[in-house]
């Protein structure tokens, strides 16, 4: 049969769909089919959670920089990065019941307004008529709305995934989407150290307007770009059933065991990450680092990140093993981060840090598009983005205790080490509240003493229990039994 509306015909059946939690509903005849237009909403999404990401990490590789030009300490300057967290929590639910009841376009429009609106009200701290006592209060409101947006998108997904992409590549889709957002780490710390290297004072709103650009244009990519949550026809058996409403797949998914051992294990994978985005420059530079080798540093973390998150994607899409994939991911990056943590306390270690901090990224981020993926699979019917926006709530909580308690466990950084500090202490008479580099040794070792105590309990009793994959089989089981029933009458 020819497909129409431009799509691509991928079974021809009549659907009968069945559940546990809801009756049985027959629809008419139809085909499951996958549309082109799925790869421009791809790629919004894409932009989007790569734009919000740079709005996030903007000054986490010029901390010392920031602290100087807005004349603020560096505990201030980690509050920039620490409202995306806070934000998360409460908007996070509010997110995934949005994307549940609402659809994937509400979603994203709200995410799009939020973070164009966030990011350019940014760039007015920079401006002469601001009062310098009210620039960093600007510049906060501006961060705050960019951080309401982050669980909109970053929720978004898997229910891009699920609603719009075929079975064999659900996987590839979510990781190409969820990876957008590390992506805008790794440009973040390669572009701003770059553009931002001095005390020049138009440095840092120049850099402001570079990372408000991308945020503009998908702005109005989403506005005009993505009209409808749903394809006309669904790519999948999965995708014609519905999903259990908000309330009732958090009782369900509350009751499962195996769910909320992920929850923990991803939560705590992504605290440690989002920790050492945020500290990366604090932990580098009194060791004698230049702000553009932490940059480096980050985007080698990422890129290697990349590369795993794709072999991992591809490599999920065609056998489905979730929990092997996790676990190996997991336990490998705790590995590397311990080798990371050991040489970045000594100076003149740039081949070993950089390496390390590389092979910590390609195994840990190869568990994130995987563990969204998973957490569908395992709570199914319940919604995608309840069950996936949960995980990332959990690394955000996880997030705000780890960077709170690594900031109380800081050091200050001996005298004898003071000389061979590559941190900016201020420019001339410019800073009264300079930045004050501070030993990392302690924070390293609680974090990453966190992060094993979750790789143990993950290794040990996570099971991967697919019930979206069963159901699916048993959907396609039923189809073939009723088409050979029809060619025997």
């Amino acid at each position: 049969m020819a497909p129409t509306g431009g799509g691509q015909t991928v079974v021809v059946n009549e659907r009968s769909v069945v559940t546990n939690d809801f009756s049985s509903s027959s629809s008419t005849p139809s085909e499951y089919r996958t549309y082109k237009w799925r790869w421009f909403i791809l790629i919004v999404v894409s932009i989007l959670n790569l734009s919000n990401a740079m709005v996030w990490i903007t000054f986490s590789p010029i901390a010392d920089l920031t602290t100087v030009y807005y004349n603020i300490n560096s505990f201030q300057v980690n509050i920039l990065s620490l409202v995306f967290l806070i934000a998360s929590i409460p908007f996070g639910l509010t997110a995934s019941w949005i994307l549940d009841t609402f659809g994937l376009r509400a979603s994203l429009l709200t995410a799009a307004w939020l973070n164009g609106v966030g990011s350019l009200l940014r760039n007015f701290s920079t401006f002469n008529f601001v009062p310098d006592d009210s620039r960093f209060a600007v510049l906060l409101v501006g961060q705050i709305m960019a951080a309401c947006a982050q669980p909109f998108v970053m929720f978004a997904p898997t229910k891009l995934a699920a609603l719009w992409f075929p079975e064999n590549q659900r996987a590839t889709a979510n990781m190409l989407t969820s990876m957008a957002n590390p992506l805008g780490i790794l440009v973040t710390n390669v572009l701003l150290p770059a553009i931002v290297n001095g005390c020049n004072k138009k440095e840092i709103p120049i850099a402001l307007w570079v990372v408000t650009g991308p945020a503009l244009m998908v702005m109005l990519m989403t506005t005009f770009g993505v009209c409808s949550s749903l394809p006309p026809t669904p790519p999948s058996a999965s995708a014609d059933e519905a999903s259990q409403p908000f309330i009732q797949g958090f009782k369900k998914m509350a009751k499962n065991k195996n769910y909320w051992i992920l929850n923990f294990l991803f939560g705590a994978g992504l605290a440690i990450f989002t920790a050492f985005t945020s500290f990366l420059d604090q932990i580098l530079c009194p060791r004698g680092y230049s702000n553009d080798f932490s940059g480096i540093c980050g985007a080698l973390m990422i890129a290697g990140g990349l590369f795993g998150a794709i072999i991992s994607g591809i490599y999920v899409d065609k056998t489905k093993r979730f929990e092997e994939v996790v676990k190996v991911s997991y336990g490998t990056a705790i590995v590397f981060a311990v080798g990371f943590m050991e040489v970045s306390r000594f100076r003149d270690q740039e081949a070993l840090i950089a390496a390390s901090i590389c092979l910590f990224g390609m195994f840990g981020f190869a568990l994130y598009p995987i563990s969204l993926e998973m957490a569908v699979e395992i709570t199914y019917p319940v919604a995608e983005a309840t069950s996936s926006g949960l995980l990332v709530v959990s690394g955000q909580v996880q997030g705000i205790i780890m960077i709170l308690v690594a900031q109380v466990l800081a050091q200050p950084l001996p005298a004898t080490e003071m000389s061979y500090s590559r941190c900016v202490v201020g420019c001339g008479a410019a800073s009264t509240n300079s930045f004050t580099p501070q030993d990392w040794t302690d924070p390293i070792i609680f974090m990453l003493c966190y992060g094993t105590v979750a790789a143990v309990i993950g290794i040990i009793f996570l099971r991967g229990d697919y019930k979206r994959l069963k159901a699916e089989q048993k959907i396609m089981a039923g189809k073939i039994l009723q088409n050979s029933v029809s060619v025997s009458e």
